[in-house]
């Protein structure tokens, strides 16, 4: 978590305010939902600053189920509770859900179309982009981050070499990693409060 003081930003102004922006948010996520999250959540509603959208997905991508979603009623549960979350949810699925039961009727007719399998394999390498993008971006939050900078260097570091080189699964390097950084974050933040204490 950031040890900077919260700050006060826009937030939702109503459910239905959320709803639709999480659906208009959903629509615009073929291919690489992070960077269009990040965007919109981050950049243009600035309902989380970019320390925060970082502390939060990282809390959404440890959660089972798809990231964005648990990001979604995190936020809505932070500003109207249950039903905040819920009208969350409700914004990212509901929409969506039904575009991608048409897309799927409308693939299955073309589905052994060259140009079609050309098309998937193409928005497979945009979405590795846009993730790659987004993460570039994010980078700077981690100079604000209670553990240090080299600290989450060094994490990060070694992460990608963990999952991308040695190729150990996501649930223990989430465990065996995840578990220590959180040590030391919690480490670190005490030794804040102390330091605030005594002052």
């Amino acid at each position: 978590m950031s040890f900077l003081p919260a700050q006060k930003h826009p937030q939702p102004q109503s459910l239905s305010d959320l709803f639709m922006s999480f659906t208009l948010l959903a629509l615009q996520g073929f291919g690489g939902v992070l960077a269009v999250v990040q965007r919109e959540l981050v950049e243009k509603k600035q309902w989380l600053t970019r320390e925060e959208f970082v502390d939060d997905w990282a809390v959404a991508q440890i959660l089972p189920g798809p990231n964005v979603v648990n990001l979604s009623m995190m936020i809505g549960d932070r500003y109207f509770g249950l039903r905040g979350a819920l009208v969350a949810l409700a914004g990212m699925l509901t929409l969506p859900l039904l575009v991608v039961l048409a897309m799927a009727l409308l693939f299955a007719g073309i589905a052994d179309v060259p140009a079609a399998q050309g098309a998937l394999r193409g928005m497979g390498a945009v979405a590795a982009g846009l993730i790659t993008a987004t993460g570039l971006k994010l980078i700077g939050a981690l100079h604000t981050n209670v553990m240090g900078a080299r600290i989450c260097w060094a994490l990060a570091a070694i992460t990608f070499i963990a999952i991308a080189l040695l190729r150990i699964r996501l649930l223990w390097v989430l465990l065996v990693l995840g578990g220590l950084a959180s040590m030391w974050a919690y480490r670190q933040l005490g030794a804040l409060r102390a330091v605030g204490a005594s002052q």
